[in-house]
Formats: C-alpha cells, structure tokens, sequence
C-alpha cells in the first residue's frame, strides 16, 4: 500500500483564480491518503525533511491554527501549504472535491482547509465570465491594498472575501466590461445594507441527506451566533462559511469610508468618458497623515527572524481586538484604524522587532474635549496576550490623544 501510495498537490487562493501577480503568495493544499496522520507524517516528518532543503527558507509550521498551515518561502516565493486527508487507501488523480463525499470522516479543521480548493473551484463555477471576473478582481485587489483594507486576520477583507464580492457583481452583470464592472462594485457595496449577507448561491444543509454529514453551515435563521457577524460574505461550496467574520464594527466603518470614496473616484472617472485615468483610484491611504494620534505596537524578540515571525504572527492575530477593546473602553467616542502593513525594526536595534499602528480620532460629530486614558485597556490586552500565548519578548509604546507615552510593566 505505501509504495502504491499517492498525494495530489492543488492550488487555491489567487494562483488558482488566475489573479496572482509579482510578490503574490502561493495557496496549496496537499491531498493524501486515510492512513496519513497531519501531525507526525505532515507537520513533523514533512516539515523536518523542509526544513533541510536548500531551497526553503523562513519555514513556520502552526499546526493549531483555525485553518493549520506550514509557512515558507520556497526559491524565495511565499508558500501556504495546508493538509487534508481523504477516507480513501489512495487518492486518484481525477478526484471530484465538489462531491460531498470527500468530506465524510472529517474533522472541521481538515474541512476548512479542503475547502480553500472547494471554494475556488465554486467561484470560477459560478462567474459568468471568467476573464472579465479576473480582470475586475486584479483591480478591487490592487485598490484595497493601497487603500488599507486587504487583510482578514486584521479584521478587514481578505483575498476570499474579495473575489466573492466582485463574483456576485459579475453574476448581476453578466455581460459587463470590467471598466463597468468596477463604477458598479464601488456603487453596490458602498450602499450595501450590512449585515445582509453577500451570497453566490444559496445555503445548503446536508442535515437529512444520503451522506448526513451535519457540518455546522452559516445560516442565521438556525445559528444565534451568526446574527451577530457585521459583514458576512459567504463562501459558495458546502458548508458554506462567513469569509469576513473578523470584521468588526471599526473595520467595518473603514471599509464602507474607503468603498465610497472609491465609489466617486470611479463615478468621476466613468462620466470624464476615460479622460481622467484609473491612477487615481490606486493612490496609497495616507495613514500617517490621516491622525494626529496613534497606538505603537512594538514587538520584540531577543532570539532570531523565527522567533520573530511566530510572535509577530500571533500579536497580529489578536490586533483586531485591541482595537475592539479601545472603543469599547471609551463609549465609542474614539475611533481606531489599525493600519495591517507592519514596519521593520530601525537598523540600529539588536533585537528583531516588528511594529504596528492603530489611528485614533475622535467622532466628528462629537467634538467634545474629552481625554482618554487608555493605560487600563492596553495593559489588559498585553496580559491577554502575553498569556495566551507566553511571552518571548515584548515592549509596547502607546501615544495617547493627549501626547503621553505609556509603558505598561
């Protein structure tokens, strides 16, 4: 059985959509048999026969993440490598992973890996009109990086969430030129009703069926916790999910600012007849123009690069509810950005460090002058983190609207 034995490599993400460019990260899923276990064959053999290969380097296993991944850079490319095992002694090459069955025996974590595959496949099922759909994707992609608001693990939208949206524009308008296409995805989500949900198709259940597979499915009408979710973007292969559940409602006010403002660049440029270009849909947010006051978030490690991503990983990770604690602590009355580019430590530090900014200001409409002290909500969130995860290292520096610096011990 072993030398009779097969794996299956199959892109997802942007390689499979067809929108990778320059400095594009590779998604991949591994496919193998029902005898291969993920923690010892995958993220323990695997990864140590990885990790003395010339080619690979700055290679990170997180084998409890939501979705478990090994990180790398393979000849220098990034590369998400995720893991899922099929109930079958050999996977054929012509596997059908939109037939349910394939999901029978699993655990959540190998579904949700499955079904970055799943999902593509779905996607490009769906669209009428593939090279139009890629075309207006590249652009929506390209505007929220420069904007600020592609990331998903910062609480904004991430690549998933993107080509849904812009798939449910191409579906409303099948036979639409992308340089029309993008005037209307700006007009449709800058006005779009959240948290009315954004779907490809509709929701499906698999509660009574042949295979009964009763996978937890997003449906709010049966799931009190999913009437809660801001933003849902749903995912179009069973079960299907809510490929934006980080957002929060900070992010989301960021979001919508930044869709509408798109939405009167585009306008403009639409009724100049092509005179004035697309340039100026692509201009970078000004983030450290935008706010008088910001949080610093340092992050320092004493070991190396490693140790450096591991936490920088998980201090970014639990970013969005930092965010979520600050406006809650003053009333709503201040407002976060949290910006998702993180900067590299000055060239003079010993240490590696990797640092991140959260824009403060406080609501327009209420201009009142009011301080706000956030020593309490910030030590918090470090305790919380620190504990989470134990601490190899760190230091946090917070400007406060008021211009004091606060060193929690």
């Amino acid at each position: 059985m072993v030398e009779q034995a097969t794996a299956l490599l199959l892109p997802f993400g942007s390689y499979r959509l067809g929108v990778h460019g320059r400095g594009s990260d590779i998604d991949a899923l591994v496919i193998g048999p029902s005898y291969i276990d993920c923690d010892h064959d995958f993220f323990d053999v695997l990864c140590g026969m990885l990790a003395e290969t010339e080619a690979v380097t700055e290679l990170q296993a997180v084998p409890r993440a939501y979705v478990p991944v090994m990180k790398m850079k393979f000849r220098g490319v990034p590369v998400d490598l995720l893991y899922a095992s099929v109930c079958l002694p050999m996977v054929p090459k012509d596997i059908d992973l939109r037939d349910r069955s394939v999901l029978r025996g699993m655990d959540l974590a190998t579904v949700r890996s499955l079904n970055g595959v799943r999902v593509a496949e779905e996607i490009m099922r769906l669209v009428p009109n593939a090279g139009a759909f890629r075309t207006t994707l590249r652009c929506v992609k390209h505007w929220a990086k420069a904007r600020g608001v592609y990331s998903n693990v910062m609480g904004f939208v991430g690549g998933v969430g993107w080509a849904i949206l812009v798939a449910r524009v191409c579906q409303l308008y099948p036979n639409a030129a992308p340089s029309m296409l993008v005037p209307r995805f700006f007009k449709i989500f800058s006005q779009w009703k959240w948290p009315n949900p954004v779907l490809l198709g509709g929701i499906e259940h698999d509660d009574d069926g042949q295979l009964a597979l009763r996978l937890p499915v997003w449906d709010p009408r049966r799931n009190p916790r999913d009437r809660t979710h801001l933003m849902p973007v749903i995912t179009p292969a069973y079960p299907c999910m809510n490929s934006c559940y980080n957002v929060s409602h900070a992010t989301l006010r960021i979001i919508t600012e930044q869709l509408e403002i798109g939405r009167l660049i585009s306008q403009e440029i639409a009724e100049s007849g092509g005179a004035r270009g697309w340039e100026a849909l692509f201009q970078p947010f000004q983030f450290f123009k935008a706010y008088k006051s910001y949080l610093q978030v340092d992050v320092k490690v004493a070991g190396g690069e490693a140790d450096l991503r591991e936490w920088k990983g998980w201090v970014e990770s639990r970013l969005r509810q930092l965010v979520i604690r600050v406006e809650m602590a003053t009333a709503g009355m201040l407002l976060c950005h949290p910006n998702p580019q993180a900067y590299a430590a000055k060239p003079n530090d010993r240490q590696c460090t990797a640092t991140f900014f959260v824009g403060l200001s406080k609501q327009q409409q209420k201009q009142l002058q009011v301080q706000f002290d956030l020593r309490a909500t910030t030590e918090e969130f470090r305790r919380c983190t620190c504990t989470s995860s134990g601490d190899p290292g760190w230091s946090w520096r917070s400007s406060t609207p008021e211009g004091r610096t606060c060193r929690p011990t």
